[in-house]
């Protein structure tokens, strides 16, 4: 009864965009074409493991309407509305705080609401492990992904030599280049930084008064407003305030007492069109078609998406990426994906919002 999942669902996934918009970014989209949002799979899928009234999620106040509708029966205090996005750190103090103030036995799993798991009962096992290990010792759990390329999108954990299924975290490194990468996988003891997190909020409190003191003082002062109708207003107060941290560069990349949980659940972060496309069912020309009405033809390599009726046919092109929406159209080639954030900013400044 003492264990909690806190899932982080504030993003705008601007990488999704034209599909994923402000008003309704990727985590509320069936992005996957599986009849479920990603944030309703991974409230399933936290469900199954700890109670559903344990579930708290971090959200854009302007939010609260959508998590409602797509997670029928969730509390009002399950839905911890931030006025502002100020990053994880903010985001992780704000859910464990409030936790603490209910439960100070509380175990629990951080994760975002926006990644994909293809092992689910794999997923599970590693998080209930997680949840046993973290619940003995006064220590911070990451989950590192077996790394099966090396992928420049990711950051990376290199953990001690350990004969323990645990192991002592010795270095992060942020998305390195092709090079690095490359050395990374070689050495055997790098892994992917899934960016999932498990402690008991005693000890992630604690961190956050070692590593982070003004913010913890910010959050602390809430004990007199979780739970009750002034939280908003006290959460209202304090987030502007609050620097503009993640918990990797504020807590977790400076503790020593952080461990890492070698995993293979078939994961991914779902961040771009391309990891996309790399985990999506495919034609027999490496294809991937997510909507009616598409035709193709000599084509290879493609990822297309429309989320209408129009008729989208493609011929002789390779290595293409197809996003068509009510009001915008991204044709963008493959290895330029990465670029899309860049565009999108553009698009802020010369449109004025209107396709943000």
């Amino acid at each position: 009864m003492n264990e909690y999942a806190i899932i982080m669902a504030g993003g705008v996934g601007s990488r999704f965009w034209p599909v994923s918009r402000v008003q309704k970014p990727k985590q509320f989209l069936d992005i996957l074409g599986l009849g479920k949002s990603l944030l309703q799979m991974t409230f399933e899928r936290f469900a199954r493991i700890v109670d559903k009234e344990h579930i708290y999620i971090v959200t854009n106040e302007g939010y609260r309407d959508q998590i409602k509708e797509q997670i029928p029966g969730i509390s009002d205090h399950q839905i911890l509305g931030e006025p502002m996005a100020k990053n994880t750190a903010p985001c992780i103090a704000y859910a464990c705080y409030k936790i603490h103030s209910k439960d100070p036995d509380a175990a629990c799993v951080v994760a975002p609401s926006d990644h994909l798991i293809l092992n689910e009962a794999a997923f599970e096992d590693q998080i209930r492990k997680g949840l046993d290990f973290v619940k003995v010792g006064d220590v911070m759990l990451t989950l590192g992904i077996t790394p099966s390329r090396p992928d420049t999108g990711y950051g990376y954990i290199q953990h001690h030599e350990s004969p323990d299924e645990f192991k002592p975290v010795k270095t992060f490194t942020e998305k390195p280049n092709l090079e690095l990468a490359e050395e990374f996988l070689k050495s055997g003891d790098f892994l992917w930084n899934a960016g999932i997190f498990l402690w008991r909020t005693s000890i992630i409190l604690q961190a956050f008064e070692d590593h982070l003191s003004e913010m913890a003082a910010l959050f602390r002062e809430g004990e007199d407003h979780y739970f009750k109708m002034s939280e908003g207003e006290f959460v209202d107060r304090i987030y502007p305030i609050c620097s503009n941290i993640s918990i990797d560069y504020g807590i977790i990349e400076k503790a020593e007492n952080v461990y890492v949980l070698p995993s293979d659940f078939g994961w991914s972060d779902l961040g771009t069109w391309k990891s996309l496309h790399e985990v999506a069912n495919k034609d027999k020309d490496n294809n991937v078609f997510i909507g009616d009405n598409i035709v193709s033809q000599d084509s290879e390599n493609n990822l297309i998406v429309s989320s209408k009726d129009k008729l989208i046919v493609i011929e002789g092109v390779n290595d293409v990426f197809v996003l068509d929406t009510d009001d915008a159209l991204l044709v963008c080639h493959k290895d330029r994906e990465q670029e899309v954030k860049s565009i999108v900013n553009r698009i802020k400044a010369n449109y004025k919002g209107k396709y943000n």
